[in-house]
């Protein structure tokens, strides 16, 4: 049974891992394209954009990171190379080659990956990526993870969201945010959730970068607080990955909610040329 409080709909189904299962989601018929959410966030992140992937032809897997949603919290180790060995053995079970949509620390997931296996990954897409460690400093580094510590986690990330979501809030906002408010008030949750800001690294994507080859778009929302200049981020990430590049206006961190029509019509753009090509 699907618990999970916000998702888009189908049956739960999961991937075993060495250390847990990893829940995911599986929709339509075509090239397979999986979707997946940064940290602190569910599956349903893509709620708007996986339906127009299906209705387009698409075979969709929608997944929870580890520790995440309806994913398990038995794993010892977060991030972004964590989470790209999930990615791929995810495209292995379901059958290579995928493209890989991934938003903030799974966009670096997704560049591993796909500079790893690049005969798995036929393209990628990336939503208000993180492909490299921010230039935070040591004293700002320290705030974050008081902040994000399991005993207030999720209390901290609900009053959080509405700055990450800078602009036009999605049009489900509050239901959505209660439901990522449920889903880390659970304490195996929080906790895992904790463990993923204080493991996540970024480096190693970075240190990628140069080996991916797959057709890949860039899409940043020009207002995401995560970056102190967010369309310099996305065309340094365009050229360092020769991609093309979409900026949303009055977006935030997640774009694909919250401006959907926009996103979904770069996405779905981009496929059919990259998978032409390809």
């Amino acid at each position: 049974m699907n618990t999970n409080p916000a998702s888009a709909g189908s049956a739960t189904r999961h991937l075993h891992r060495p250390e847990g299962k990893i829940a995911y989601e599986l929709q339509g018929e075509g090239p397979l394209v999986i979707l997946v959410p940064g940290m602190g966030e569910l599956r349903s992140s893509y709620r708007f954009l996986a339906p127009e992937l299906v209705a387009a032809g698409y075979r969709v897997a929608s997944t929870d990171l580890r520790g995440h949603g309806d994913s398990d919290t038995t794993f010892s180790s977060y991030g972004d190379v964590a989470t790209a060995s999930d990615i791929h053995a995810l495209i292995r079970e379901l059958g290579a080659p995928a493209v890989i949509v991934g938003n903030s620390l799974a966009a670096g997931a997704g560049v591993i990956v796909a500079a790893e296996h690049p005969e798995d990954v036929s393209a990628l897409v990336l939503v208000g990526p993180f492909v490299r460690n921010p230039k935070a400093g040591a004293v700002l580094q320290a705030l974050f993870r008081a902040m994000t510590a399991p005993l207030w986690v999720a209390r901290v990330w609900k009053a959080y969201l509405p700055t990450l979501n800078a602009g036009r809030k999605p049009v489900d906002f509050d239901d959505y945010r209660d439901a990522v408010y449920t889903s880390l008030r659970r304490p195996a949750y929080g906790k895992a959730f904790s463990l993923t800001t204080r493991q996540t690294d970024h480096a190693p994507a970075e240190a990628v970068l140069g080996r991916v080859s797959a057709p890949t778009l860039v899409i940043m929302g020009v207002k995401d607080p995560d970056f102190s200049d967010p369309t310099g981020e996305a065309e340094w990430i365009g050229d360092t990955l020769n991609a093309e590049v979409v900026l949303v206006e009055d977006a935030g961190h997640y774009p694909q909610a919250q401006q959907p029509e926009v996103t979904s019509r770069a996405v779905l753009g981009f496929l059919q040329s990259a998978l032409h090509r390809a």
